[in-house]
């Protein structure tokens, strides 16, 4: 027993097939847009509209019953007898019934733009019920119907069906309607014409209301975008005001407070501090001037300082000027450095570098009176760095502490793939270790 090609889900290929046709079918009836309710200028203009063909349309009922078809013809040409004319060959419709049936075809039209596709229906079945008595007048009706249906309903599949179906059934229905057109434009071909534009229309208006949101869409992503950039430039700026700030200022508070405390009784040692003092803001100053250089490089410049304005920047090889301020605001600092053979990329010096400042800044505020090491190594292509402290008394700076510091730093060496574990140690104190990548394959 041979059995037929199968999908992996165990399926047969022909009910697949299947699936996928009626899905097809299904899909393509469901509605392309959601209509939203019509202004009320459009309601006014569709009830305008409406009412002045429903009465032209009853005008012509009654000045032209329908044993008298409206013909339009030459002044020179005479009318043909009564007698050659004939009997209809189904029963006429009385004058009395005939024009409210024409209005009926008219007066739905004050609804096309919220039910188009029930309007459309209900005009085409009463200007079927006139039969020989449908007119110039009840065609264009229908054509404002048929431009209705397909251009305004959501079910533009439906539509065009019953305007291929309508059409068939008004060109024998309204065959002795006479025109102001050609005699070889009939009603067929005027329905489907006005369906056919009406359907042009509406796929452009499609393809153009597309387009307008894609443009919108772009517009909101390219400013959420400029948005996101302005924060994390912001941010960025932020850290590293943050970095150069708060240990030069911590470091001055220090000096300036062993300055006031010794003035009196050791002078030589209150100017020492005071040197120090000035010497951090010299050196807060200079960094604040590279920070102002990030602020005014161009739009091409690098985070890394490889851009122009950002040089020059400090770096691993500012280490010792960095913790003798250290050790001359009263912590002593013992370094054990082993650093790459080839030089590190401008941004990872710069984040080692920041690295250091602010695990011995924190000491700084955090731990007056601590011991603190730094060991700089490396491991393959992967920089360490451990900074420790023996764990003292808070300053007086420890309460204005927020955390944006460690947040910071992680951040940066987030760019570089780096880590940072931060927290006490079991002895006492505090230990930061960081872990990042300075060379990629």
């Amino acid at each position: 027993m041979s059995v037929g090609p199968r999908r992996r889900d165990n399926v047969p290929v022909e009910q697949d097939d299947r699936r996928g046709w009626w899905r097809q079918v299904r899909d393509a009836l469901r509605p392309e847009t959601t209509m939203a309710p019509p202004s009320r200028r459009v309601v006014i203009v569709d009830a305008v509209l409406a009412i002045v063909l429903a009465v032209l349309a009853a005008w012509v009922a009654i000045t032209h019953p329908i044993a008298e078809h409206v013909v339009f013809r030459a002044p020179s040409v005479p009318a043909p007898p009564r007698e050659l004319i004939g009997t209809p060959e189904y029963p006429v419709m009385p004058v009395y019934a005939s024009w409210p049936m024409a209005q009926l075809t008219a007066l739905p039209l004050a609804f096309r733009h919220r039910y188009p596709l029930a309007v459309f229906w209900v005009v085409i079945c009463a200007a079927m019920a006139l039969r020989d008595g449908g007119t110039w007048i009840t065609v264009l009706i229908c054509v404002v119907a048929t431009y209705s249906a397909v251009a305004l309903s959501p079910y533009r599949m439906q539509a065009l069906s019953s305007l291929v179906m309508v059409a068939l059934v008004a060109g024998f229905f309204f065959r002795h309607a006479n025109f102001i057109l050609p005699s070889w434009i009939g009603p067929f071909v005027v329905l489907l014409v006005a369906g056919v534009l009406a359907n042009l229309l509406r796929t452009w208006q499609l393809r153009l209301r597309a387009g307008q949101d894609r443009l919108v869409e772009l517009q909101r992503n390219q400013e959420e975008a400029t948005r996101r950039a302005v924060e994390e430039e912001r941010s960025r700026i932020a850290g590293e005001l943050h970095d150069v700030v708060t240990h030069n200022v911590s470091v001055m508070v220090i000096q300036a407070g062993a300055a006031r405390k010794v003035m009196d009784a050791a002078p030589e040692q209150s100017k020492e501090a005071l040197l120090a003092v000035e010497a951090s803001g010299r050196a807060a100053m200079a960094e604040l001037r590279h920070v102002m250089g990030l602020l005014a490089a161009s739009d091409g410049a690098r985070q890394d300082g490889s851009g122009d304005g950002l040089e020059p920047q400090p770096g691993l090889d500012q280490l010792d000027t960095l913790v003798e301020r250290v050790r001359a605001a009263g912590i002593p600092v013992t370094v054990a450095v082993s650093s790459p053979s080839d030089p590190l990329p401008p941004g990872v010096d710069l984040a080692a570098y920041r690295v250091v400042q602010e695990a011995l800044t924190n000491t700084i505020k955090h731990a007056v009176g601590a011991k603190a090491t730094v060991a700089i190594g490396h491991d393959g292509d992967w920089l360490e760095i451990e900074i420790a402290d023996t764990g003292g008394t808070p300053g007086v700076q420890s309460r204005t502490g927020n955390g944006r510091g460690l947040v910071g730093l992680r951040e940066r060496l987030a760019v570089y793939g780096g880590t940072l574990d931060a927290g006490p140690r079991l002895g006492g104190g505090y230990r930061l270790r960081a872990r990042m990548q300075w060379r990629t394959a």
